[in-house]
């Protein structure tokens, strides 16, 4: 009996202490056990999987399980990973799983991931998920995703991994009828995730000029906010206008727009762009609206609209061609009311160490979809766009509750608080503290009395360092 309690004291220490250095550096302490699972289908050969296992070992981590099983029999298998992981009971540092499939046959990861995402071994841990598609007994030579994932870990250990991977999605981006295609990264990491083998609070280097974006030119923004029967969206519009002035975005304005209205005026600030006489470096969007059960957004009409649709709509603009593309979505994702993860550890230690109690149960996780062979993500998640340049931030993860009152959304404030004390900073990691704060919040719904978490989604398919700073 003494064993168990030191064993759960001891973990509850150790989760705490990650916690506070989380909270502290805005770093997740990896220096914990890593490890990593592949699982593949039948149809991928073991020579691939081989390769696939030869980055994780450059990418520091020790130990590497194989399984070979149906995509059907995916989740089955990552139910038995789980039960292992929690019967050690210890904490992880980091957990790396990569699922190989044939293209198009993984139609629903989301439940794979969230399988994962309850063990209590990775609470509070990050948690790296590679969606590989792979042609059946394609040939065993790692595409340029996994070559330049292996090589940059190696020889930049200092830099995050979002870093890396912008970096790897400059190198493996493709074109194909004029449009470019590229891997996409889609996190609710709270914190920067370093994998190399270094001392986790180690100076960065910082990148080369050419590595970032040129925001020389003109900047475009486009506000579509439907503020009926929404309090506190005007707060929202001011303080997003006010950044947006600030960064040097000439802001276009459209309040309670139809679900047609979003359409028409995204296609209409898509023509204004092509037809500007000086060329435009940056566009933002932000889409402020009710959403229904179903992620969509509700125009003032009521009438749904699909937001991937509007996202599509403005990377064919050929005046942003190769220029980043930003979107804001305020809007709920479903009716889920998430009341996160809390510990299995004695409560009162915990409010001894003051450890928080609760992290929303879709945060710690990084998905990348890309081709373990070549280099594109193309038709490998469905309902997503894969072009490149496209940044992509949800109030809320999947099938959730996004918060709002009389005040703002804690989205949107907290981004525009954090944007003003650092707008030079890399867009990538300023989000991912946004998203930090937002987590640390508990709030309140209008119809709920228990508190309730939320945490955001950023969906990446950059391939240069972001800076706004005007």
């Amino acid at each position: 009996m003494a064993f168990l309690v030191s064993g759960t004291l001891r973990m509850a220490a150790q989760m705490a202490d990650a916690q506070e250095s989380l909270e502290r550096k805005g770093k997740y302490n990896v220096q914990g056990p890593r490890v990593a699972l592949t699982l593949s289908s039948p149809e991928v050969s073991a020579s691939a999987v081989a390769i696939l296992e030869g980055v994780f070992q450059t990418l520091g981590f020790e130990s590497c399980w194989r399984r070979k099983a149906s995509v059907q029999d995916f989740l089955e298998e990552l139910t038995g990973f789980r039960e292992q992981l929690d019967a050690h009971r210890a904490p992880m540092g980091c957990v790396l799983v990569a699922l190989v499939a044939p293209s198009g046959q993984l139609r629903q990861p989301q439940k794979l991931i969230q399988e994962l995402s309850g063990c209590e071994a990775l609470r509070g841990c990050p948690k790296v998920f590679l969606l590989l598609s792979s042609a059946p007994g394609a040939a065993p030579k790692p595409g340029a995703f996994l070559t330049g994932l292996g090589e940059l870990c190696g020889r930049c250990p200092h830099w995050s991994l979002l870093q890396l991977l912008t970096e790897v999605f400059c190198r493996t981006a493709e074109e194909s009828s004029g449009t470019t295609y590229c891997p996409v990264l889609r996190s609710s990491l709270r914190g920067a995730l370093c994998l190399g083998d270094v001392e986790p609070w180690g100076p960065e280097p910082e990148p080369s000029p050419s590595a970032q974006y040129d925001l020389s030119r003109d900047r475009a923004a486009l506000f579509l906010a439907v503020t009926q029967d929404r309090p506190g969206a005007q707060h929202d519009v001011e303080a997003l206008g006010s950044l947006c002035q600030a960064l040097g975005f000439k802001t276009t304005l459209r309040t309670d727009p139809t679900a047609q209205g979003f359409q028409e005026e995204l296609a209409q600030f898509q023509e204004c762009l092509n037809r500007c006489r000086s060329p435009v470096s940056c566009a933002l969007v932000a889409l402020m609206a009710h959403g229904d059960l179903q992620g969509q957004l509700l125009g003032a009409d009521g009438q749904a609209v699909q937001p991937e649709a509007l996202v599509q709509e403005l990377s064919h603009c050929q005046a942003l061609r190769g220029c980043p593309k930003i979107f804001l979505l305020q809007a709920c994702r479903g009716g889920h009311r998430d009341a996160g993860l809390g510990p299995t550890a004695l409560s009162w230690f915990w409010r001894w160490l003051r450890a928080p109690s609760v992290i929303p149960s879709h945060a710690d996780v990084l998905q990348i979809y890309a081709d373990a062979q070549g280099s594109s993500s193309r038709g490998f998640t469905p309902g997503s766009c894969d072009q490149a340049d496209i940044l992509v931030v949800y109030a809320a993860a999947e099938g959730c509750v996004a918060y709002r009152d009389e005040k703002g959304s804690d989205f949107i404030q907290t981004l525009v608080e954090v944007l003003r004390a650092a707008p030079g900073g890399d867009l990538l990691e300023l989000l991912t503290e946004v998203n930090r704060q937002v987590c640390e919040l508990d709030v309140l719904g209008p119809d709920c009395d228990e508190r309730r978490k939320a945490c955001l989604e950023i969906c990446s398919s950059l391939r240069r360092r972001l800076c706004l700073q005007a």
